[in-house]
């Protein structure tokens, strides 16, 4: 059966080109053309992604991404015709997977389509240790069921959050860069954006760690990239 993919843009030649050049590429594709009509949609037709524009009526697409969400853990990529920081870490922190900035190739758009896609299959290499469950000091990991407890309390996070943070925590101790960990965890190689793991990185910190600004956890190694370590062990 075809993956499904959600298009959400208010122009609908846009949301046409858009369709049409997915269908090319076998993928079942439904559109929406306002914020209501997205969540709306993405509740009804329950998408393998979501492609989801910014600019949209009604409500926009940092709101559409914030209340599906809520429900809802497929990938959602943002598509926005700004390039200003502010509105790709906005769209990251209401938690989008990922952003692609207009105007933007069909060939970049599909590769963005199908790394998200791949990456939220469940890799069926060494199944047994990716569904392990991780305990690391009062951090405690469940692949099984996309749940993060620290202390036994509950931990929400994103579906590229936890994605994250599992890959650290498999990897305990050792440095990942950025491009590592965008090929890895994201399935990106050469459209990545590094500033994307940096927000992740950021907005996992604000809620596992105690004192973001003075990470126990998920350490810094400055001008290489990031690492999991176990602040009881040392």
């Amino acid at each position: 059966m075809a993956q499904k993919i959600l298009v959400v843009d208010d122009e609908k030649p846009i949301a046409d080109i858009l369709k049409f050049n997915l269908e090319k590429e076998g993928y079942d594709v439904v559109c929406a053309y306002d914020g209501d009509e997205a969540i709306a949609k993405a509740d009804e037709e329950d998408p393998e992604l979501i492609l989801l524009d910014i600019m949209l009526p009604n409500k926009d697409g940092n709101e559409v991404c914030r209340e599906v969400r809520k429900r809802h853990n497929m990938p959602i990529i943002m598509l926005t015709a700004k390039d200003a920081e502010i509105d790709k870490v906005l769209g990251l922190e209401m938690g989008a997977d990922d952003y692609v900035t207009k105007p933007f190739s069909n060939r970049e758009l599909i590769a963005r389509v199908k790394a998200n896609l791949r990456r939220q299959q469940q890799d069926p290499e060494d199944n047994a240790q990716q569904t392990k469950d991780i305990e690391i000091g009062r951090l405690a990991i469940h692949p099984d069921a996309y749940t993060v407890t620290r202390d036994g309390k509950h931990i929400e996070l994103t579906h590229r959050e936890f994605e994250l943070l599992h890959y650290l925590a498999r990897h305990i101790g050792q440095v990942m860069t950025r491009e590592h960990l965008l090929e890895t965890v994201w399935g990106y190689d050469y459209y990545g954006d590094v500033r994307t793991v940096d927000v992740t990185v950021r907005r996992l910190r604000e809620k596992i760690e105690e004192n973001p600004s003075n990470p126990m956890w998920i350490v810094t190694r400055r001008g290489v990239g990031y690492y999991l370590r176990n602040p009881e062990q040392e």
